[in-house]
């Protein structure tokens, strides 16, 4: 700005005699002193002053300062001296002279050990766009997180942090801080009333501070997280953290272009549920976690060469108990401490995708945990949670339930599910407990819930919110997956919007997983009397597109680890795991089994321990491992297996009705003249001159036998082969008489015609 008068140095007006619009009265004079005004901007900084507009006066808050000067930037002379507020200490008042044109200036601060140079925040006038706020009350802003929160921003050449915050109902706001010393009377600031955001510019900072936002309300002060930080402190600590400064370089390209191109209905997805956190440790002591570099090093080639095309992580957002494993986040932009920076995270990933793997990621807007800086009660009013108890307090985890009606609160889940599928290139979301989002009385008893406006127990306003949540993200991120666990029979979870659905790509298939993980734990001598519980899913499985999941909820809280769910002896339990395992990666509907089930993990997960991988030294263990990883490379090298997982057409049943043998046949197509046919028996009786359908003539393979000797079974088979005969069976052209291994499933594929 250009100099129109003399530089004099001037010192401030005493404040005696001095008009009132150039100090304030007492009363604001205090609150603009103690950090609790409510429009700090409209005096606090340079501004012209009295009737006229032929005042020019700086006003600075500076809790500890013996002595406050103005210097020109652009020469760096001293301008005028502020005199302290008597009675509104630390306030500082100072009129520039004859000076009535603005122009950019620094405050030299002399403390009683130091002296300071710094810039003025008060001298900045908003950063916010008006766009970006109007879709942010309206519920649409998909990138929320670049403005509010912690962002470095750049006014003209200046470089800082433009703290935001969306606080309505605060009286005031301060942003308390490493660099204030946390006094909340240092950077009290601006209200944009119209939107109930606050915020601050702070020139000049470095990365890595600590801050919070101390909010003023008809109750006092209390403090918060930032709930877009995009760093936290480790607990027990929960300041939040300015984020660094840097981009990653992605390498992932190829792996983005295939992605946007593939259809995951018609693609083989196999998926390992990791908790990142007890896959393995480290240490001396092996109870160090490992980090996103030990990542890279072990768990990305064991994931390779296991043949999953995805790898999903329980929740890696910030979150503050361990014994919640994720699902109680606090910091939903804040990849968790335990294992990196998001750099690091991002790296991960990056790595994952240049092997041709998947991430998908565990994500929780069904609710939040209570914990005092966190969303609960966060501008003095409910303004995350309903205010209503019967809805916005969850029963069965003590947490508290988002307010899906309030569009602020959409933006937030909207925004942060962008966050993790744009910054950390994620592949897929997979939504937990979305039955209690979707129930008013999910878990209570009557009287302790309200209907909807129609008097019904739907979530109007929770469906509502999930419908658009599927419909913008699958049109902007081309190729992901949004899977919902959803424990109950509602209906078009995983249909298309605009067909009356949810919108969801996925659905867990809980029925299953319940009824099949009965069936294996019944003695095989009872399991004819059962025969249902492994038939029934097929009555029902193409009424959405479905993930069978054997997930981290099925070996914890008593219920045993799945080798340990099996009647019997060690061999049966681990032949009929195969036989199960075989069964599972055969029927319809996609795969998912949670870490350490792949080797037979003896004990319930725990997740403050890594897995027990001592077991792979002795063959059972090693065996199951490599089973998996058979059927893994063999689910995708067979179309048949997963390009029809949602069309009847893909599917026939041989016998379904020989629950006196408990023997399952069926047989898969790929409806381009492919097929493979699989029979499974769970008892351990072999069966000999076992009559099977066969869709063509030929010569078929054995192409895997779960009682091979290879496997740890009794080697019972076919030789590796077995011939067609020109006998119609089971609504079969054809059909070959085989030998049935006992607790076994066996798969064979035509070698040729």
């Amino acid at each position: 700005m250009s100099e129109t008068v003399s530089e004099n140095v001037v010192s401030a007006t005493s404040t005696s005699n001095a008009p009132d619009n150039i100090c304030p009265e007492y009363g604001c004079a205090r609150a603009l002193a103690n950090g609790s005004h409510g429009d700090p901007f409209s005096w606090l900084g340079m501004h012209l002053v009295d009737a006229e507009k032929k005042a020019l006066v700086v006003r600075a808050v500076l809790p500890g300062a013996l002595k406050v000067d103005v210097l020109d930037e652009k020469t760096g002379k001293k301008v005028a001296s502020l005199d302290p507020v008597s009675g509104a200490e630390p306030l500082f008042v100072g009129k520039m002279g004859r000076r009535v044109k603005p122009f950019p200036y620094l405050l030299q601060v002399t403390y009683p050990a130091a002296e300071h140079t710094l810039r003025d925040p008060y001298a900045y006038g908003s950063q916010l766009n008006d766009d970006d706020v109007y879709l942010f009350n309206e519920g649409r802003q998909q990138q929320a997180w670049q403005f509010l929160g912690a962002n470095w921003h750049q006014v003209e050449d200046v470089n800082g942090v433009l703290f935001c915050v969306w606080a309505p109902n605060a009286q005031s706001v301060s942003l308390i801080a490493d660099f204030n010393y946390w006094d909340k009377r240092r950077h009290s600031m601006r209200k944009h009333p119209a939107s109930g955001i606050w915020d601050i510019f702070i020139p000049e900072l470095q990365g890595l501070e600590h801050y919070k936002f101390a909010i003023q309300t008809v109750g006092g002060w209390h403090e918060k997280a930032d709930p877009f930080a995009r760093a936290m402190e480790p607990p027990p600590h929960n300041a939040s953290i300015v984020p660094v400064h840097e981009s990653w370089k992605w390498r992932d390209s190829q792996w983005m272009k295939k992605r946007a191109k593939t259809v995951w209905h018609q693609a083989p997805v196999s998926i390992y549920e990791v908790h990142l956190g007890s896959w393995r440790r480290k240490g001396a002591d092996g109870r160090e976690y490992i980090n996103y570099q030990d990542a890279v090093s072990h768990l990305i080639p064991y994931v390779k060469e296991m043949g999953f095309t995805h790898v999903e992580f329980m929740p890696l957002s910030e979150y503050p108990f361990d014994g919640s494993w994720g699902y109680q986040p606090v910091g939903m932009y804040a990849p968790t401490y335990r294992f990196g920076d998001a750099a690091g995270l991002k790296m991960m990933i990056d790595e994952f995708h240049q092997a041709g793997i998947g991430v998908i990621l565990d994500w929780v807007p069904a609710h939040f945990p209570k914990d005092p800086h966190g969303l609960g009660n966060f501008d003095g009013t409910c303004l995350y949670e309903h205010q209503d108890p019967r809805r916005g307090s969850h029963p069965d985890w003590d947490t508290l339930i988002y307010n899906y009606g309030r569009k602020e609160v959409q933006t937030f889940l909207l925004s942060n599910a962008c966050y993790w599928l744009q910054e950390f290139h994620i592949d897929g979301l997979r939504l937990d407990a979305v039955s209690s989002m979707l129930y008013l009385d999910y878990s209570r008893k009557a009287g302790e819930w309200t209907p909807n406006q129609f008097g019904g127990r739907e979530n109007i306003e929770a469906i509502d919110f999930l419908k658009d949540l599927n419909t913008r993200l699958y049109a902007s991120y081309p190729g992901i997956m949004m899977i919902a666990e959803e424990s109950t029979a509602w209906g078009g979870v995983s249909r298309d919007v605009s067909g009356g659905g949810l919108g969801f790509g996925f659905k867990w298939n809980m029925g299953w997983m319940h009824d099949t993980l009965c069936y294996l734990g019944r003695d095989p001598v009872h399991r004819s009397y059962h025969h249902h519980e492994m038939t029934f899913s097929m009555v029902y499985a193409y009424t959405e597109q479905f993930i069978l999941s054997l997930s981290h909820d099925e070996v914890v809280h008593g219920k045993r680890a799945l080798i340990e769910k099996i009647p019997g002896d060690d061999w049966q339990k681990f032949a009929t795991l195969r036989a199960y395992y075989g069964f599972m990666w055969a029927h319809p509907g996609k795969k998912l089994i949670f870490m350490g089930d792949e080797f037979g993990q003896r004990r319930e997960w725990q997740h403050d321990f890594s897995l027990d991988w001592h077991l792979l030294q002795y063959a059972p263990h090693s065996q199951l491992k490599q089973w998996v990883a058979d059927l893994n490379k063999l689910y995708v090298e067979q179309p048949a297996l997963w390009l029809q997982d949602m069309d009847g057409s893909g599917f026939a049943w041989l016998d379904c009705t020989d629950a006196a043998s408990s023997v399952l046949a069926f047989c898969r197509f790929d409806g381009k003249g492919k097929a493979v046919v699989v029979v499974s028996n769970f008892t351990p009786t072999v069966r000999e001159g076992y009559r099977v359908g066969l869709p063509h003539w030929g010569q078929y393979r054995e192409s895997l036998n779960s009682d091979s000797a290879y496997y740890g079974g009794s080697n019972v088979g076919n030789g590796g082969v077995i011939h067609s005969e020109e006998q119609p069976w089971q609504g079969m052209s054809h059909s070959a008489v085989i030998t049935l291994p006992p607790l076994s499933t066996v798969y064979f594929t035509l070698e040729s015609e």
